[in-house]
C-alpha cells in the first residue's frame, strides 16, 4: 500500500492541494504550509506591490503608506503580504533581517499569533528613519475579548493615518462593512469618510473610483483581490495563474511512470494527466473554467483552483483518503473489484459499480458529473420486474446512479461544480453543433444522438474509430451495449415490455451523455459555447466596441416601438391592473449605449455596464450573462414572452429606476402623453393646461 505523504509522487500529493487540507492553506512565513508547486503565481496585484516596495524604499513622493488588501479566504492575501515583505526587505537592503524578524513574530512559542505585528524599522541596519511597519494578516481575528474586529480595525486605521511608517492589512468585506457602521454609530467622521471611500473603490460599480491611491486619501491604497480573474494572464505578460498551476500539476516528472501505476492503463488519474498534457485538452478546460466565471459572475479563488486541480487529477474518494490510500491504489482496488464483475462474479455494490466509478473519476466526467439522481430507485424496480437483479452491468448502473443521491463532491467547490454543469453541460449542447474529435474526424452531435438512440452498439461503432475514448470508457460502453441487446431480446421484452423500454432508454441516454461529455470537455463543445465565447469577448473588450450591438438590442427590449412607457397606477413589483384601468405615461424612447469605464489604478470590472437614458435621468444597468443570452436568442427568433424571469426582473428594475427621475425631468415631459385605459384616450399638455383627445390610428 502506498501511503499519502509529502514525499509521495502525484497524484497522491495533489490530495493535499484541496482547500480543506494543509497543503491548500498558506500561513505567513511558514514554509511548511500550503504553496502548491512551491512557487508564487504572478498576478497584477503582485506586480503592483513589487513596484510599491521600490517606490516606498526610495521615498517617492505620493507613495501610499497604508495598504488594504480586500477579499475573502483563499484569494492569496497571505502570499501577497509575504511577497511584499520580502521585496521590501530587498529594496531596503536589509539582507533578510526584516523577514527573519517577522518570521519569529508570526511563529511565537506559545502558538498564539498576534493580530498586529509591529516592527520598528529604525532598529534594523540601513533602515533608519523608516519608522514602524505594521502587518495585520487577518483583520477578522479578535485578540481582545472586549472589542469586535471592526472596532480594532478602526483603531488601527486611526493610528496608521496619524503616525508614520507603513501599514499592511488583509481584510474581508464583512469586517469593512462592520467598521463603517461602527464609525457612523460612534460619530467618527474621519473614519467614516475613509471607509466610505474604501467601500466605493472596492465595489462593483460602473463608476467606481481609483483604488491606488484612494481619491482624497493619498496615503491609502486598496485592492479588491476577489475581482481579478486568475484565468486571465497578467498585464505584464506571462501565463495566467491557473495555467501555471495546471502546468505544475501535470509535470510528468512528478508522476510515476505509466507502467509503475498500480492501476495500470485503467487508472483514470494517470489517463487524465496524459490527456491534459495536450494543448487542446488543457486549453479547453481553462476555457470552460473561464466561461463559468463570466457567466456566473463568480471568480475562482486560489483555494478554489487548488481544490479543482486536486479533484480533477486526484479525485474525491471519501473514506479511501482517511485510510491513507493514494488515488492510484484506490483505482487499482476498483480494477480488482471490476475483474470479479467482468468474469460474471456475484453481484454486489462494490464489484458491479466499480467500472462506473473508474470512468466517473476521469477529469471530463468529474467536471460534468451530474446524472439523473432520481433514476436509481425506479431503475431498481424495473430491473427486479425484468429478472435482472443479478446482472452486473444493470445493477452497477443502478448503484452508480443511487450513489449520486448523496454528497459526493468536495464541499468547498461543490456549488461551483454544480454551476459548471448548470451552465455548460455538453450533454445538453445543441444537436446542430459540429465537434472536431480529431484533426481528420468531425461529427455533428445530432448524428451521435441518432445512433445512440437506436442502440448503444451502433453509437459505439460510430465513435470507436476516432479513438477518442479511453480504455475503460470503451469497456463500459461495450457492457452497456450488451445490456441494450439483452433488453431487445424477446425473452426479456415479453415479460415487461414497458419496463424493458424504460431501462433501455436509460442505458442509451447514459451512454450518449458519456460520449458527449468526453468530446465536449476535450474540445470545449459545451452548451451555448458560441454565446459564452461572445460574452467573454464583450467582458474582456477594453475598447468596448462589442457592446454597441448589444446596447441596441437592449434598447429594443426596454422601449415599446418608439416610446418608453411608465405605469402611473402601480409601484414597482405590483401586478398591472386590467387594461381599462391603466394610466401610462408615454415618453420618447430611452437610448441605451455602452457605459465607459476607466480601469486606471483599479482592476477591470468583471461586469460590463450599459447606460440607459441621458442627462439627469440616466441609469446604469449590468449586462449579465442572462441578459446577453436573451439578446442573442431574441436575434434567433425567440419570443419576448419566453424571456427568463431573471431577465424580466432586470428589465423591470431598470424601468423602475428610470421612471422616478423621468417624471421629474421637465425636458422629457414636454413631449410626454398619458394614455388612459385601452380605448385610445390620451392626455397631453397644451399651452393653457391639459387636454384629452383620442389617439389616432398612427399611434
Amino acid at each position: 500500500m502506498t501511503e499519502v505523504g509529502s514525499s509521495a509522487p502525484f497524484p497522491a500529493r495533489l490530495l493535499d492541494w484541496a482547500g480543506h487540507k494543509a497543503g491548500g492553506v498558506r500561513r505567513l512565513f511558514d514554509e511548511e504550509s500550503g504553496r502548491p508547486g512551491a512557487v508564487v503565481f504572478k498576478t497584477n496585484l503582485l506586480d503592483r506591490l513589487e513596484e510599491w516596495t521600490v517606490d516606498y524604499a526610495r521615498g517617492v513622493k505620493g507613495t501610499p503608506r497604508i495598504i488594504l488588501l480586500v477579499g475573502g479566504p483563499g484569494n492569496g492575501k497571505t502570499e501577497a503580504i509575504e511577497s511584499t515583505v520580502r521585496w521590501l526587505d530587498g529594496a531596503l537592503g536589509l539582507d533578510s533581517g526584516l523577514v527573519d524578524l517577522l518570521r519569529q513574530a508570526f511563529s511565537p512559542s506559545d502558538g498564539l499569533v498576534p493580530r498586529v505585528v509591529k516592527i520598528d524599522l529604525d532598529t534594523l541596519p540601513s533602515a533608519a528613519a523608516w519608522g514602524f511597519l505594521s502587518i495585520v494578516q487577518d483583520a477578522s481575528v479578535v485578540t481582545d475579548g472586549t472589542r469586535a474586529a471592526s472596532q480594532m480595525l478602526l483603531d488601527e486605521l486611526s493610528s496608521a493615518t496619524r503616525a508614520g511608517g507603513a501599514y499592511l492589512c488583509c481584510v474581508n468585506r464583512g469586517v469593512l462593512d462592520d467598521a463603517l457602521i461602527e464609525a457612523i454609530d460612534t460619530g467618527d467622521e474621519n473614519a467614516r469618510r475613509l471607509l466610505e471611500a474604501v467601500a466605493r473603490a472596492v465595489g462593483l460599480f460602473p463608476n467606481a473610483p481609483p483604488c491606488w491611491p484612494l481619491p482624497g486619501f493619498p496615503d491609502v491604497a486598496v485592492w479588491p483581490m476577489d475581482v481579478e480573474s486568475l484565468l486571465v494572464a497578467p498585464a505584464k505578460g506571462g501565463p495566467s495563474p491557473a495555467s501555471a498551476l495546471f502546468e505544475i500539476a501535470l509535470d510528468p516528472a512528478m508522476w510515476a511512470a505509466t507502467d509503475a501505476c498500480a492501476a495500470g492503463p485503467a487508472c483514470p488519474f494517470c489517463h487524465s494527466r496524459r490527456l491534459l498534457s495536450h494543448e487542446r485538452e488543457l486549453s479547453s478546460v481553462l476555457k470552460i473554467l473561464r466561461w463559468h466565471e463570466v457567466a456566473s459572475g463568480k471568480r475562482w479563488s486560489f483555494r478554489d483552483l487548488f481544490s479543482v486541480v486536486s479533484y480533477l487529477l486526484a479525485g474525491n474518494h471519501g473514506s479511501a483518503i482517511d485510510e491513507g490510500i493514494d488515488p492510484c491504489r484506490w483505482a487499482a482496488r476498483l480494477v480488482e473489484q471490476d475483474d470479479i464483475a467482468r468474469r460474471g462474479g456475484k453481484v454486489s455494490r462494490q464489484t458491479s459499480s466499480a467500472l462506473f466509478q473508474l470512468v466517473a473519476a476521469q477529469y471530463q466526467h468529474a467536471l460534468f458529473h451530474r446524472f439523473d439522481r432520481e433514476a436509481g430507485p425506479s431503475l431498481l424496480r424495473d430491473l427486479k420486474e425484468l429478472g435482472l437483479a443479478d446482472h452486473n452491468t444493470a445493477m452497477g448502473l443502478h448503484w452508480f446512479l443511487a450513489s449520486r443521491r448523496i454528497k459526493y463532491l468536495p464541499a468547498m467547490i461543490a456549488p461551483s461544480l454544480e454551476g459548471v454543469v448548470d451552465i455548460m453541460d455538453p450533454a445538453l449542447a445543441d444537436p446542430d453543433t459540429e465537434v472536431r474529435a480529431t484533426q481528420r474526424t468531425t461529427w455533428w452531435l445530432r448524428d451521435i444522438d441518432a445512433r445512440f438512440s437506436r442502440s448503444v452498439a451502433e453509437g459505439l461503432d460510430y465513435v470507436r474509430k476516432a479513438q477518442v475514448l479511453s480504455r475503460i470508457e470503451l469497456e463500459l460502453l461495450e457492457r452497456l451495449a450488451a445490456l441494450d441487446t439483452l433488453l431487445s431480446s424477446s425473452a426479456i421484452r415479453r415479460k415487461r415490455p414497458q419496463a424493458a423500454s424504460r431501462v433501455q432508454r436509460l442505458a442509451r441516454d447514459f451512454a450518449c451523455r458519456l460520449v458527449r461529455r468526453t468530446l465536449g470537455t476535450r474540445t470545449a463543445t459545451v452548451l451555448d459555447a458560441g454565446i459564452l465565447a461572445d460574452f467573454q469577448a464583450v467582458v474582456e473588450d477594453d475598447a468596448g466596441s462589442d457592446l454597441y450591438d448589444v446596447a441596441r438590442e437592449v434598447e429594443k427590449l426596454l422601449n415599446t416601438n418608439q416610446d418608453f412607457e411608465i405605469s402611473l397606477t402601480t409601484t414597482f413589483g405590483q401586478p398591472l391592473p386590467p387594461p381599462m384601468q391603466r394610466a401610462t405615461l408615454v415618453v420618447p424612447a430611452r437610448q441605451v449605449k455602452p457605459l465607459d469605464e476607466d480601469p486606471v489604478a483599479r482592476p477591470r470590472n468583471p461586469i460590463a455596464f450599459l447606460q440607459v437614458g441621458r442627462g439627469k435621468s440616466s441609469q446604469p444597468i449590468a449586462l449579465t450573462y442572462d441578459l446577453f443570452k436573451a439578446v442573442r436568442e431574441l436575434e434567433r427568433g425567440m419570443s419576448i414572452a419566453s424571456l427568463p424571469r431573471t431577465v424580466l426582473a432586470l428589465l423591470d428594475t431598470a424601468k423602475a429606476r428610470l421612471s422616478g427621475p423621468i417624471v421629474r425631468d421637465r425636458d422629457i415631459l414636454d413631449r410626454a402623453i398619458i394614455r388612459i385605459g385601452s380605448g385610445g384616450v390620451v392626455v397631453e399638455e397644451r399651452r393653457k393646461g391639459f387636454a384629452a383627445r383620442r389617439e389616432g390610428p398612427s399611434r
